[in-house]
């Protein structure tokens, strides 16, 4: 059963690394926004930011993907529910993206983002050319945690109709009447997507320690 259910089982696995790696990639971006905005000098910056974080941290996942499935088409918001998915996904990991850069843009020398403007560069080129890279450097083991924690996380969806992983595995389950052998199999695959991850962070963070040591 296991020799069977598994090119299925590599299919659907597939579908979760781009549903997870989409909704870090747009939760970095999110998450990047929302710091600026906490550490900016504007009070309503650093109040939608506050709020923002702490929502998203505050309600759980689950609570947030039944919302957005069930209410966006009481708006008149008519998406697929992968779409819906992976935005809820990008919304929460983007909260917690901020919180992480958030230490990152502290860590950056304050001589380092004074000599920029001294230079002439602006606020925008100074955020996407020094301080988010720096913060990316700063913050690598981090990030890395979270996007193994969003691939974890993205088992979720499927309780909104989601085919993925472990939503393929519920169906193959159910109806082999053999949960143990698949369900184990399904684990095993996040194990190996996981420690991927975990291998190419560690490659990026020796690679960065080489280029700062020279």
């Amino acid at each position: 059963m296991i020799i069977k259910s598994l090119p299925m089982l590599l299919q659907a696995s597939v579908w979760t690394v781009i549903y997870s790696l989409s909704s870090v990639a747009i939760g970095f971006c999110i998450g990047t926004l929302v710091c600026a905005a906490g550490l900016s000098s504007s009070r309503l910056g650093r109040g939608f930011s506050a709020f923002y974080v702490s929502f998203f941290r505050g309600v759980p996942l689950l609570v947030q993907l039944l919302i957005s499935y069930y209410c966006l088409p009481l708006i008149g918001v008519n998406v697929p529910s992968s779409v819906a998915a992976v935005g809820t996904l990008a919304l929460c990991t983007g909260a917690y993206l901020a919180e992480i850069l958030r230490g990152g843009f502290l860590g950056i020398p304050p001589g380092l983002i004074e000599a920029a403007r001294m230079v002439g560069l602006g606020r925008a080129r100074i955020l996407t050319r020094i301080e988010v890279p720096l913060a990316v450097r700063l913050t690598l083991p981090s990030l890395v945690n979270e996007t193994t924690m969003m691939v974890k996380a993205s088992s979720l969806i499927s309780v909104v109709g989601v085919l993925e992983l472990t939503r393929l595995a519920q169906n193959i389950a159910t109806s082999t009447f053999q949960p143990l052998e698949i369900y184990l199999t399904a684990g095993a695959i996040y194990f190996v997507i996981n420690g991927a991850i975990s291998l190419i962070g560690r490659f990026a963070e020796s690679r960065f320690r080489l280029e700062t040591a020279r």
